[in-house]
């Protein structure tokens, strides 16, 4: 089937919080919300097609959760990633950023440090504060060909630290490490004795003929302290259906996490997201293939524009995910200017680049899953924004 991801969709009766709340997170709705990590692209037919039969069913009620469930997701994972593992090591979760907190509540108490590279989604410091536990920041290195580990730092702050929050890859540097960084990276957490807990909900969405490699099968060495969360619903725009999956080193890990989300009676996948997920991880690779080859040339396109039109922007070209780095030092404004700037001068709704990391200016993520022709309007009001401020 050819898909079409040129199709401009009206999302203003979608109840999308990308769309719906514009004004509460950019004090406006006019802008083109080009922010939260989700895409304005139909997802995979068989998965319409899933969800339909189960609309037409007539009856949601108690969901129950097949063996074929997470059987699919490992046979994914050893398609993709060549990882088979253990199904009965999997736990199913409301999402990965969740599945975090509650790993951090269970396997921490309260002050204890939680290690995380910056510059990296906001949530990291959401779930570690929220939960009563201490930042425990190691910052990224800025090269002239992109962001590098700060080794000698990231030692410093694991000494003192009980969890290692792992983007694998990399949001918002796209970064897709290699075996080799990641080893370096377990092999200070396996000295000083910390959990890793590895976030590869991004692990389906690379590009450049690079390959993404599972914590665990990077550091085999380490494989018992790692637990592995993933999820279709970034790879297939199904992130309302609330649904990811926990993968455990052990049964006695896995089973605290189960008890503390049988605690609040939270243990079934709702009736759309059981058949949809399942439904994404067997028949939904043929639109994934396609979809990946519309984000490249997305990312193609943003940095030629800018560099033929708005040279004061330099934005990355990530290896993962469809969300681009956008370098705009060389405006010469304070985070507040520069948000305010793309508010309400380019009248685009984008993530501060300090918000993934507090010490950082001068940076903003963009989100480019979207049709060719919203990327064109956005990048021609950021142009024409640019030029008044040139004068």
């Amino acid at each position: 089937m050819k898909y079409n991801f040129d199709e401009v969709i009206d999302r203003s009766q979608n109840r999308s919080s990308k769309y719906d709340e514009r004004e509460k997170v950019f004090g406006t709705m006019d802008v083109i919300p080009l922010w939260v990590a989700d895409m304005d692209f139909r997802t995979a037919q068989p998965i319409i097609d899933a969800c339909r039969k189960k609309a037409e069913e007539g009856i949601w009620g108690y969901t129950s959760r097949p063996a074929s469930y997470f059987e699919a997701v490992r046979e994914w994972e050893e398609k993709r990633n060549q990882w088979n593992p253990d199904t009965r090591l999997m736990s199913w979760a409301i999402g990965v950023v969740p599945a975090m907190a509650s790993l951090i509540k269970l396997f921490t108490k309260k002050g204890d440090r939680i290690l995380f590279q910056t510059p990296v989604y906001s949530e990291f410091y959401d779930i570690t504060e929220h939960t009563g536990r201490t930042v425990a920041e190691t910052q990224m290195t800025r090269t002239e060909t992109g962001w590098t580990v700060d080794l000698e730092d990231f030692e410093k702050k694991a000494k003192d630290a009980k969890v290692f929050l792992f983007c694998n890859p990399h949001n918002p540097l796209g970064i897709v490490w290699t075996a080799e960084d990641i080893q370096k990276m377990m092999k200070i957490c396996q000295k000083y004795g910390l959990l890793v807990v590895s976030d590869e909900i991004h692990s389906d969405l690379i590009f450049h003929g690079k390959k993404h490699t599972p914590t665990v099968l990077a550091a085999p060495f380490y494989k018992d302290h790692i637990i592995t969360c993933v999820s279709a619903t970034k790879t297939f725009n199904l992130a309302g259906l609330q649904a990811s999956t926990t993968i455990f080193p052990d049964e006695d890990m896995k089973a605290r996490f189960d008890t503390y989300w049988s605690s609040m009676d939270i243990h079934r996948n709702n009736a759309f997201s059981s058949v949809a997920m399942e439904a994404a991880y067997r028949e939904g690779e043929e639109w994934l293939e396609q979809l990946l080859a519309y984000i490249s040339d997305n990312f193609d396109f943003v940095r030629s524009y800018c560099k033929e039109y708005i040279p004061e922007i330099k934005p990355n070209l990530p290896d993962a995910t469809y969300l681009m780095w956008l370098d705009c030092r060389d405006l010469h404004m304070t985070n507040d200017e520069l948000v305010d700037f793309f508010i309400h001068q380019a009248k685009l709704g984008l993530n501060p680049g300090h918000s993934f990391g507090r010490s950082l200016s001068g940076y903003m993520r963009l989100n480019v899953a979207c049709p060719r022709k919203t990327l064109e309007k956005a990048l021609g009001q950021l142009k024409r924004a640019v030029e008044k401020i040139r004068k």
